[in-house]
């Protein structure tokens, strides 16, 4: 037995392939670095649905639905509006997911062209709720979708009120499509068990998101972000870091389960950190994560991963940091759709079996009064 099922396959997926010894990461067969410089969102999640890149028509058609799927009920909007405003977005996201299965009439439709229909909208309506619950607690009305902006170019819109140049699209593409998937991470698997059970859809991404709540999965790159402020400036990088070594802590953003080498998507985000802080006239946050990673690298061989350099690059962009992991949830939505896809298309459930640790089962009832 192996703890947290490290290395043990679990299940077959024709969606993402890893091979973490050499540092590779595909969708159905593209290597993210074609993906990355290349493709757009749409339809990067086209590919993970259908298994294939779409013609001109098929791209229309997927990004015209998409577009036309993201105003929320208004039941959701309400419900938005009433949650705490100092709500964990995390928290108001997981919740009003589930809350938007009761007002989709084909919520309990099970059929191949229903379900495909959900993850359409599912893709769609995620990231308006996102936008939607950080202008309500600012105080402000949900600043409603356009149907002329991509995802990543309405996103912008939606959370900031601003039109996106293309440089922001494009940045908010790339970090879109690298976080789409990654194989049977801790929230994938998670959907897919609930799908294995022929619950909803809905119910399997509330699943999943639930786990990418949590800080050994979705949240490393607040923590990241969390300690280049608390650093501050490059001149105390060194004695940080070394001060953490030393109490033998964990850097955040450092390391990962399935890669031996560097994760292939921090080696997209370093250059975009680069460029946005730049852009931002705050290079100094580039700069520190740099230095931090020359002397984890070098002193404790361990790599960065896809958390570490999202975190400037996203801070530089405007995003509150604890929007980083609903950001991520918006991303991956498009992978727990397809999975979950793939899982109802040839289900078995999913019923793994415990190594035994307790006592021998052989113990003798004594009566409470014995006790």
């Amino acid at each position: 037995m192996k703890a947290g099922l490290e290395d043990v396959i679990a299940g077959e997926s024709g969606i993402c392939y890893i091979d973490g010894e050499k540092g590779i990461l595909a969708y159905r067969g593209y290597n993210i670095h074609e993906l990355a410089p290349n493709s757009t969102f749409e339809e990067t999640s086209y590919l993970l649905w259908f298994g294939r890149l779409p013609n001109a028509n098929e791209l229309k058609d997927v990004s015209d639905k998409m577009s036309a799927s993201r105003a929320l009920p208004p039941q959701v909007i309400a419900l938005l509006k009433a949650v705490p405003r100092d709500a964990v977005p995390m928290a108001v996201l997981r919740t009003a997911t589930s809350a938007c299965a009761m007002y989709d009439s084909e919520a309990e439709d099970m059929s191949p062209e229903a379900n495909l229909r959900k993850a359409i909208r599912l893709n769609a309506q995620c990231a308006t709720i996102v936008a939607a619950f950080h202008n309500i607690r600012d105080g402000k009305e949900p600043i409603a979708p356009r149907a002329d902006l991509s995802h990543a170019g309405n996103f912008y819109y939606m959370l900031t009120g601003n039109d996106p140049s293309s440089t922001s699209i494009r940045a908010l593409d790339v970090a879109l499509i690298l976080h789409a998937d990654h194989e049977l991470n801790a929230s994938t698997f998670a959907g897919r068990v609930t799908a294995a059970t022929l619950s909803d859809i809905y119910s399997a991404v509330t699943s999943a998101i639930g786990a990418l709540k949590g800080p050994l999965h979705g949240g490393a790159n607040e923590a990241v972000m969390k300690m280049l402020l608390e650093i501050g400036d490059i001149s105390k990088v060194d004695a940080y870091v070394h001060n953490l070594f030393a109490q033998k802590k964990k850097i955040p953003g450092f390391g990962h389960r399935v890669y031996r080498t560097e994760d292939p998507r921090a080696t997209h985000l370093r250059r975009m950190s680069k460029e946005a802080c730049e852009r931002a006239g705050q290079s100094k946050w580039f700069e520190m994560s740099a230095r931090i990673e020359e002397i984890v690298k070098t002193e404790k061989k361990i790599n960065a991963n896809v958390d570490f350099y999202s975190a400037s690059t996203y801070y530089v962009s405007g995003m509150p940091i604890d929007l980083f992991t609903p950001f991520f949830a918006v991303s991956r939505m498009s992978g727990w759709t397809a999975h979950i896809l793939e899982q109802y298309a040839n289900n078995r459930l999913i019923r793994p079996r415990a190594e035994y640790a307790g006592p021998a089962p052989d113990l003798k009832w004594v009566p409470l009064s014995q006790r």
